[in-house]
């Protein structure tokens, strides 16, 4: 089915509740919100959305961009407004944008950056479940900084990643992988000072960036080395697949920036 217009639609969600975006049988889901919300503002369901990728559940996102297709020309102002009031409190639109009719989301190429918060050391407060992981144990976060920059650049990756097709590509690039203080999400129930793995690429695996902050979490408890890391991404690894992951809700989308 083609559609006369063609806009893209940047969102922002809070994942805890959600099983990811992608639309699922008996699950609630971001897709499945979103579009339930544009069938109320649209008065009508002659309209399709494409999202710019998976998410794993209880994820968030601070920046997450779906295709939408529609016949009717959108007046953007008054649809942003009416999009936000039917919307939960937990997904908020931020912008829309037409674009061209040979647009394709998918295959455009765009680079995305994800964060993972974390701390260590106590129990974190209920409230921060949400946003930030809590590891009780002590980390040596300084060795996890060295840890996290042996993922940059061109590696293989078949170890992080969880139900690969035959298809699957597993060499893969990234463009930055660093551990930083965390100084970008703040509120009085965070513990005193936390943590963010910051990652960004132009396409990842699934569950890849949870398992690499799994096998950084075992860095830093002392139950690998550095040695364990670069083995794991040459192109004669044993290709085993890795089996600590990290727990969903500490990862969110932070950006997806469109090239060219």
């Amino acid at each position: 089915m083609s559609f006369k217009y063609n806009y893209l639609v940047y969102i922002q969600f809070l994942g805890f509740r959600f099983h990811g975006w992608q639309k699922q049988s008996d699950v609630k889901t971001v897709h499945e919100m979103v579009d339930k919300t544009l069938s109320f503002v649209f008065k009508h369901q002659n309209f399709k959305t494409l999202g710019s990728g998976r998410t794993d559940s209880k994820v968030s996102a601070s920046s997450y961009v779906f295709q939408l297709f529609i016949d009717e020309k959108i007046d953007q102002s008054s649809f942003m407004v009416n999009f936000n009031s039917n919307l939960p409190p937990d997904i908020k639109g931020v912008s829309i944008e037409e674009i061209s009719s040979d647009f394709n989301l998918i295959q455009h190429p765009k680079i995305k950056e994800y964060l993972y918060l974390f701390s260590f050391g106590t129990k974190n407060h209920p409230f921060a479940a949400p946003y930030i992981i809590g590891v009780e144990e002590d980390l040596n976060i300084a060795l996890m900084k060295q840890g996290a920059k042996l993922f940059e650049g061109e590696h293989f990756f078949h170890k992080y990643c969880t139900e690969p097709s035959a298809n699957t590509i597993f060499k893969r690039t990234i463009n930055c992988c660093e551990i930083v203080e965390n100084d970008i999400y703040i509120a009085n129930f965070f513990p005193e000072q936390s943590y963010c793995l910051r990652v960004k690429g132009n396409g990842f695996l699934r569950y890849q960036i949870r398992l690499m902050m799994g096998v950084l979490f075992k860095l830093g408890k002392g139950e690998l080395d550095l040695e364990f890391i670069e083995q794991s991404l040459l192109e004669d690894n044993d290709r085993k697949p890795l089996r600590t992951i990290a727990p969903s809700s500490g990862l969110q989308l932070y950006d997806v920036t469109m090239l060219n």
